[in-house]
């Protein structure tokens, strides 16, 4: 039996959160209001367009649909030109050591993300070789905590959605997990994450053995 292993982007395998509260900010700012990184915990694992919609809400401002078209481009372009620059030195510690073993290993690997810049950000990383499927924000129509995107990836995986496993760092990728019946890895803040079936603050803290576990079930 295949196990199938699903990785969220944000926050699991690079720290691009950052660069997408920077150009939040700069949206909030340009339209009279701020936008604090307590704030920007709300939009982790949300479509950009939900974003607007809550970063619209926190400013109290109401937006035509041109509006609204031009204000999402606008932060995906401000986005864009920040990660520019990435490099290997984004990766989060630890991942790069997960990623081998499987593929040492031979078990298929997605990508499961709501962003739509995942396969250029894995590309300048140096990451994009190590999967087998991509479905990021390009190929959804329901955001998480739906299970869309994880479901669509085991699909491309050839993997019954029973037999994988998810890393996240969001509640709403937990959620869509759980509602897909795939085993849930919370990265993060285990209070936070605490629908996830196991929690580790990174990967630093997960051993090759407990992959090989978790492959084993």
């Amino acid at each position: 039996m295949t196990k199938g292993l699903i990785f969220d982007l944000d926050g699991v395998i690079v720290d691009t959160a950052k660069y997408h509260y920077l150009a939040w900010k700069k949206l909030a700012n340009t339209l009279g209001f701020e936008f604090t990184k307590e704030q920007n915990e709300l939009f982790k694992g949300v479509s950009r367009k939900r974003c607007l919609e809550i970063l619209l809400e926190i400013g109290n401002r109401e937006a035509t649909q041109k509006e609204f078209d031009t204000w999402m481009l606008e932060k995906n372009v401000d986005y864009l030109e920040y990660i520019e620059n990435m490099d290997a030195s984004e990766i989060l510690p630890d991942v790069p050591k997960v990623l081998q073993y499987l593929k040492d290993n031979n078990i298929p690997i997605a990508l499961g993300s709501a962003s739509k810049n995942a396969q250029p950000i894995l590309e300048k990383v140096g990451l994009l070789h190590y999967f087998d499927a991509i479905v990021d924000g390009n190929h959804v129509t329901k955001a998480k905590p739906d299970p869309e995107v994880f479901l669509l990836a085991a699909k491309q995986l050839k993997v019954e959605a029973s037999d994988c496993v998810v890393f996240e760092d969001a509640v709403a990728g937990v959620e869509a997990a759980n509602a897909a019946n795939m085993i849930s890895i919370g990265i993060g803040d285990e209070n936070v994450l605490s629908e996830a079936q196991f929690n580790f603050k990174d990967f630093t803290e997960i051993s090759l053995n407990f992959i090989q576990k978790l492959i084993e079930k």
